[in-house]
């Protein structure tokens, strides 16, 4: 032993500590000054002695004796000084319950203050325009899962209060015409509908598909983008102040401070996540007055993890369309490595035989000096070798083209004039061409889980069966082995969030705006999913009886929950 410590047996016998000694979180500059774990221990251990467990109960004892959980001070006690595994786990879940228990309280008691509080425009009849458009103009049969999420739309926009509600569902499962059904019954109570989506392609697509839904009724639908000209502006100015415009569709140029609605009913917000807080909230403040907000309609094809759902989205009420329409095959999907390629080419070139469209995505635009994967230029120039002219034509698409260049190239593609589009993730959200029924994606182990979720639901819109080809080098990290298989084996978007959770972790999943979110002490959102329902379920029965947490039973839990919020700590900032 280089350097043995020594203790008399008489002296440990004095001591708190057992055979199990806690790990401390250090750094070497710490130890380096000789603050070692062992010095850590002696200070915690002095703590202790000299507080004799005076700490102050923060939860009743209502909860404390149905949920079998021991003391706050035998908890701090035992996480730091257990004379066995089980006070050990005891202490843990006891604080794991705690930290998730006051999260919930949190949001669940902000959900319910915001419906008491905040105010809604009240939409108390479905007219005309919903009727007659659900009667003769919907294009197919309604899932139950889309009835459903409406019937819980209507129940919203019926009440007194501001609807803040988040739409989820899978790529392709319908989430625009709940969208679109949700702005008729805005119109049909007298209101402006909007719907802000994150970029030009996609809001040019919603305003294309709206537009043509609604082609034979009398609704005035416009789009406003950055590339709109000045002279077009000023008649959406002029027609959203008069009233005589009905739906407004577009980019952030719709929370321009020159854009003014007479009477904006309701606010749908696509791909919400691309947009920050502070952008959506300027799309509160272009109600009629500013008291009373419109309803907001947040909608998202990236499937959030249930625990993250309950844990960042816990104040806002949550839909979820889980089924897909009727018809719809599951995309085929398969992971090859580079040596396949010809076999790739060669089924290529029969499904564009039988008149389908290809996409090929790539993951960089020009080759970088630290990676070795192909960049999209490489790779165009090998495809329009292996796809000569004038039997086949190929489009080319990245985000450093000019919008007019980027839309030329999308839409010789929709009309079928080209058979392969070459892009980089520009075409990941919003790109609606029900012939293209393949899917390449090169280097697709540089990519996300939920990114390469998004890229495969750009095929499968028509009722052909569509392919998704994962293409890959031999060299594969554990983790991206993972993402490849579970995309091979499962299309449901909830199952790979799922995946995606465990293998990110919260932090890593929510984007540096929100990374500090979670930043949990103790409890782990991916691993303990059973304490933060049990804890969210307790939270609402709680409020549900005692809203203000007044009762003298409460007062423990309720002096707690104050100080949380005076530290200002994390979950004010959520949502």
């Amino acid at each position: 032993m280089a350097h043995p410590e020594m203790e008399l047996v008489s002296e440990y016998k004095k001591s708190l500590r057992t055979v199990m000694q806690p790990v401390y979180p250090s750094t070497e500059m710490l130890t380096n000054k000789g603050v070692s774990n062992r010095v850590i221990q002696k200070m915690m251990e002095s703590l202790f002695e000299e507080i004799k467990g005076t700490f102050s109960e923060t939860l009743s004892n209502e909860i404390i004796s149905k949920q079998n959980l021991v003391s706050k001070n035998d908890a701090l006690f035992n996480i730091h000084f257990p004379k066995s595994h089980e006070l050990l786990s005891k202490a843990q879940y006891r604080l794991k319950f705690e930290e998730l228990f006051f999260i919930q309280l949190q949001l669940v008691r902000k959900k319910l203050i915001r419906k008491s509080k905040i105010k809604g425009y009240q939409f108390d009849k479905v007219g005309d325009k919903f009727n007659s458009f659900y009667k003769n103009n919907l294009p197919f049969e309604l899932t139950n899962a889309q009835k459903r999420v409406l019937k819980e739309i209507r129940k919203d926009v019926g009440s007194n209060a501001q609807m803040n509600r988040l739409l989820q569902g899978d790529v392709g499962s319908g989430k625009t015409i709940v969208a679109l059904l949700s702005m008729l019954i805005a119109l049909d109570n007298g209101f402006q509908a909007a719907i802000m989506a994150p970029t030009e392609i996609l809001a040019t697509q919603h305003y294309n598909s709206i537009k043509d839904q609604l082609q034979e009724m009398n609704v005035n639908v416009r789009l406003l983008t950055g590339s709109v000209k000045i002279k077009e502006r000023r008649v959406i100015h002029e027609e959203l102040e008069n009233g005589k415009l009905d739906i407004l569709i577009g980019t952030h140029a719709l929370i321009e401070d020159k854009v003014l609605f007479k009477n904006l009913g309701i606010a749908v917000i696509d791909e919400q996540h691309r947009f920050g807080v502070e952008q959506r909230s300027k799309l509160w403040r272009k109600g009629p007055t500013q008291d009373i907000p419109p309803h907001i309609l947040v909608m998202t094809a990236t499937p959030i993890p249930r625990t993250l759902a309950m844990s960042v989205y816990g104040d806002l009420d949550i839909s979820v369309i889980d089924e897909l329409p009727p018809g719809r095959k599951e995309i085929a999907t398969a992971h090859r490595y580079d040596s396949n390629r010809l076999s790739v080419f060669k089924f290529m070139k029969d499904e564009i035989a039988k008149g389908r469209q290809v996409y090929v995505v790539y993951p960089l635009i020009q080759e970088s000096e630290k990676m070795d994967y192909k960049d999209l230029m490489d790779g165009y120039e090998s495809i329009a070798r292996e796809f000569p002219l004038p039997k086949y034509q190929v489009s080319i698409v990245h985000g450093k083209m000019k919008p007019a260049d980027k839309e030329y190239e999308m839409k010789r593609f929709q009309k079928g004039e080209t058979q392969i589009m070459v892009a980089t993730t520009v075409i990941e959200v919003g790109v609606n061409i029900p012939n293209a029924s393949v899917m390449v994606i090169e280097s697709a182990e540089r990519f996300g889980l939920s990114q390469l979720h998004q890229l495969r639901g750009r095929v499968g819109r028509g009722a052909d069966q569509s392919y998704c080809i994962l293409m890959t080098s031999f060299k594969l990290s554990s983790d991206a082995k993972i993402r490849l298989q579970t995309m091979v084996e499962t299309t449901d978007g909830f199952k790979i969030a799922d995946v995606d959770l465990k293998l990110r972790g919260p932090g890593n999943m929510l984007g540096k705006q929100q990374s500090g979110v979670l930043n949990l002490k103790i409890a782990d959102i991916v691993n303990d999913t059973h304490i933060l329902k049990i804890a969210r379920e307790i939270a609402i029965a709680t409020l549900q009886k005692d809203p203000s947490l007044k009762s003298i039973e409460n007062i423990p839990m309720n002096k707690a929950y104050q100080e949380l919020n005076r530290n200002g700590e994390i979950w004010s900032n959520i949502s």
